[in-house]
């Protein structure tokens, strides 16, 4: 394997890992929310998520076309 291949996966990897640590974080909040405001009622976090994610995905381009691609 090439030296910049090698440099290539493990940077693609430590994004990854780096995104998957964020989501893990938020993941943790959001529970910690539901516990606090709603006795572990996940029902908020998740209607609102929804709401927020389809917002983030239609603001830049003024469509959803990115959820085609799933």
């Amino acid at each position: 394997m090439a030296k910049h291949t090698k440099i290539h996966l493990g940077k693609n990897l430590l994004t990854i890992l780096g995104i998957v640590l964020v989501w893990r974080g938020v993941w943790y909040i959001l529970d910690w929310v539901d516990d606090l405001f709603w006795n572990g009622d996940h029902t908020w976090t998740a209607v609102v998520g929804v709401a927020v994610g389809l917002l983030i995905l239609y603001i830049p381009d003024k469509d959803l076309k990115e959820i085609e691609k799933l």
